[in-house]
């Protein structure tokens, strides 16, 4: 019975809802047919009372001469019972003689605008009324003659309208007396309550009707549905009943042999809704290391993660008879190696240190961190002509400057390209040897390892790879200077999902693939079909982990403070400012002191009361364009120095050297002001970690509108870099806002990075992969099991003897 009405209940009110919103239609039709039975029966009612009208009232003088023979005229038409009332006027629209029953506020000048014999219709408390008139000329009509047309009467060819007449000509003694009393009108006022009546019965015929013909059809479909599905709802039900196990499952649904080829499914189904429903709400969430392996065990089975980068996360370095473990200045390592450290997976990297060899065991790896193991470096090893080739030239020298808007000339040359391939096919090949199973979970990084997504899935195609591209991608017109642009677009779309820091920049990536590339493009789902394979391409902003770890062995604000001050000789009452980046021409870093400049000039007071701390990590030293920007910021430095300081105050202090990560903090501690002023990046890791290094709630960050970060930490200042009098500007203010809003300001940015954390960035790429997986496991059950083979082309890789290209 509950079943029963839950299906009928809804298609009644389905019905009433359909027969609701007809009435408006019906009421509407009703209205339309009787005005146009009104605008006829005006015409006839004209015929009839024109000739007595014109007989009667020849001079304005017959008015009172005929008054009771015109009254008597209109009284007897109105004997019809839907003729309501009539009155005639003059020409100048002055009422002549009315019945009594004339409604008020009506008269003559109501249907000024409307022609003869169309009709009004006016809704009045009493009931609708329809309001027309006919035109009476002087003094009787005469025939028209033949052929000649009479003037519309807004009825088409529907009825015949009434011959205009044509009046034969005035006698010259009346002539006078009749100016402005011809023509005559003839106001027709007519009953419509019927039609209200008509209205109202038709409605309620046609719910009638319409309730009649839907319990019919409900009932008839609903007894069919219950008579011929009752068994194979039961037999449904036995199957999810005994999901877990698939032979119960198989004895349950042996009656109904239909289903036995869909029992994979169903139970992939099933799982897949367990799954989802055990994923808590992300804003619920406290990510942190604990909850990223919850969610390795919870939705990846507890499977080991593969990261594969260029830059390793430690590098040994053979200082005399010690060797050194070095943290590089890296917003990738700074990212990904809380990842590792939680997951227990594996990192690919290319060995650099000069004793990196010396410390790894016969396969090539090295357990990391020194102080507490907890993951696996494997190194791979290049020739100098393959790193030259591979990182300095197709890399830094062609792709860094051809995605970020630094106004630096990208270089290509095809002896770098084939560097480039041979040194994706290293990484790819040593992925592919620590992979454990056929379909491991594979975190592929930035624009080192274009080409890799797609070799290693021509060794393993049922891998689940993640590829993040950590810097920014430039618009179609611009990618188009590479010459290799299809191999890198098809080598990336080898990945399962491919991520960038914003959605601006995935939009950006779709363009190309669509400019570039033969495929199929899903804007709505923002997914790219390429050769069969499917790629979702995702925005995950990135991060840093919360709380950082460095910040563990920190000292206070104001011990950080006092070293720095004892360290440079700055004044203790004077503001810090501080710039932390590699030595790149993307990070803005001579348009920055050129601001400093600037606020020494229009800032008087901040002459000897403001230092600016420059510390710039050197960086790919070997490429002419960097050697010649290190230069340019030695020269800037030396002369801003030169033009302000005094005799116990210079305004810049710059150090051009590596620092770890537990002194970059101490200077972000310390400072009053950090200027993260990047002329193109993907994100800007710096501008995160000088937030979560303030717990005490101050300090001001001026952060350039072309980082990613700046549509993230609205707390902050936000400039554009190429505008130095702004930038300046931003510094002036920063140095006097109240702490007050300095505690605002921060507390928004830093509640905005605890809960978007590195952990929650890689937990959303890793449960995005875990619906990979199993949207992927459920298509293996639907078309069947296969070897793994794969027969496209698209996956034959391989360098030529030749060093040529490899086919993508």
């Amino acid at each position: 019975m509950k079943l029963t009405l839950r299906f009928l209940l809804p298609v009644l009110a389905a019905l009433a809802l359909l027969a609701y919103a007809l009435v408006p239609f019906v009421e509407n039709l009703m209205e339309v047919w009787s005005v146009r039975d009104l605008n006829i029966r005006s015409i006839l009612i004209g015929k009839t009372v024109g000739p007595d009208l014109q007989r009667l009232l020849i001079t304005p003088d017959d008015v009172a001469k005929n008054r009771k023979k015109l009254q008597a005229t209109l009284e007897k038409a109105t004997e019809d019972e839907r003729l309501l009332a009539l009155q005639v006027c003059d020409s100048k629209d002055r009422v002549l003689v009315k019945t009594d029953n004339f409604p008020a506020g009506f008269n003559c000048a109501t249907m000024e605008k409307e022609p003869a014999y169309h009709g009004k219709l006016f809704k009045l408390p009493g009931g609708s009324i329809h309001f027309s008139y006919a035109l009476i000329e002087w003094p009787e009509p005469e025939a028209t003659e033949q052929g000649e047309q009479a003037p519309s009467s807004g009825l088409q060819d529907e009825v015949e309208p009434l011959p205009t007449p044509s009046p034969r000509p005035m006698p010259p003694e009346i002539l006078a007396q009749t100016v402005g009393f011809y023509p005559l009108k003839l106001m027709i006022v007519q009953d419509m309550s019927y039609v209200d009546r008509r209205s109202r019965e038709t409605t309620l015929y046609m719910a009638a009707v319409f309730l009649s013909i839907g319990i019919l059809v409900a009932i008839l479909v609903l007894a069919i549905v219950r008579w011929s599905l009752s068994n194979w709802i039961q037999s449904v039900r036995n199957l999810v009943t005994g999901i877990r196990n698939p032979q119960k499952a198989k004895l349950a649904v042996q009656n109904n042999q239909e289903f036995l080829p869909i029992l994979k499914d169903v139970q992939a189904l099933v799982k897949e809704m367990e799954v989802s429903r055990q994923q808590q709400d992300e804003t619920r969430m406290t990510w942190n290391a604990t909850t990223l392996r919850e969610i390795l065990k919870k939705h990846l089975s507890g499977e080991r993660v593969i990261v594969v980068s260029n830059r390793e996360p430690y590098i040994h370095n053979r200082k005399g008879d010690v060797i050194k473990v070095q943290k590089p200045a890296s917003g990738l390592v700074t990212a990904l190696e809380p990842i590792l450290r939680a997951c227990s997976g594996t990192w690919v990297a290319h060995g650099s240190g000069n004793a990196d060899r010396e410390v790894v065991d016969g396969h090539d790896r090295v357990r990391v961190p020194p102080e507490k193991p907890s993951y696996s470096i494997r190194r791979i090893w290049l020739t100098q002509e393959e790193e030259q080739g591979y990182y300095f030239g197709f890399a830094n020298e062609g792709l860094w400057p051809l995605c970020h808007i630094a106004h630096t000339r990208p270089l290509f040359r095809s002896e770098d390209w084939h560097c480039y391939m041979r040194a994706n096919q290293k990484f790819a090949q040593a992925v592919c040897e620590e992979a454990t199973d056929l379909s491991p979970v594979i975190l592929v990084q930035d624009y080192h390892l274009a080409l890799a997504p797609l070799l290693i899935r021509s060794q393993l195609p049922q891998a689940t790879i993640l590829s993040f591209w950590h810097i920014p991608w430039p618009n179609a017109e611009s990618f188009g200077i590479c010459p290799w642009k299809n191999e890198i677009l098809s080598g990336l779309l080898g990945s399962s999902i491919l991520g960038f820091h914003t959605q601006f920049h995935c939009n950006n990536f779709m363009e190309c693939v669509d400019r570039y590339l033969e495929a199929r493009i899903d804007r709505e789902t923002n997914t790219i079909i390429y050769k069969g394979k499917a790629t979702q391409i995702r925005a995950y902003p990135i991060s840093i982990e919360w709380p950082p770890k460095a910040l563990e062995t920190t000292p206070t604000r104001e011990e950080c403070r006092l070293h720095l001050q004892q360290k440079h000789g700055i004044h203790p009452k004077s503001k810090i400012g501080v710039g932390i980046d590699r030595l790149d021409y993307t990070k803005g870093i001579v348009e920055r002191l050129r601001s400093v400049e600037k606020l020494l000039q229009k800032d008087p007071a901040a002459i000897g009361n403001f230092v600016f701390v420059q510390i710039s990590a050197p960086s790919r030293s070997s490429i002419p364009s960097y050697r010649e920007f290190a230069a340019e910021v030695d020269k800037v430095v030396a002369q801003i120095n030169a033009d302000y300081s005094q005799d116990d105050w210079q305004p810049i202090v710059y150090l051009p050297v590596h620092h770890e990560a537990e002194e970059v903090y101490q200077y972000l501690r310390a400072a009053d002001i950090c200027l993260v002023t990047s002329l193109h990046d993907g994100m800007n890791l710096v501008a995160k970690e000088f937030v979560a290094s303030r717990d005490d709630e101050q300090g001001v960050l001026i952060l350039s509108t072309f980082a990613g970060a700046s549509r993230e930490l609205t707390g902050a200042l936000i400039v554009n870099p190429y505008d130095i009098d702004q930038t300046a500007q931003a510094l002036s203010f920063g140095m006097r806002m109240s702490p007050e809003e300095q505690r605002e300001r921060m507390q928004l940015m830093r509640a905005f990075i605890r809960e978007f954390n590195v952990y929650r960035w890689a937990g959303r790429m890793l449960m995005d992969a875990s619906r990979i997986r199993l949207l992927e496991k459920l298509q293996h059950v639907r078309l069947g099991s296969h070897n793994g083979d794969n027969d496209d082309d698209s996956y034959n890789f391989g360098i030529l003897p030749s060093g040529g290209p490899i086919r993508l």
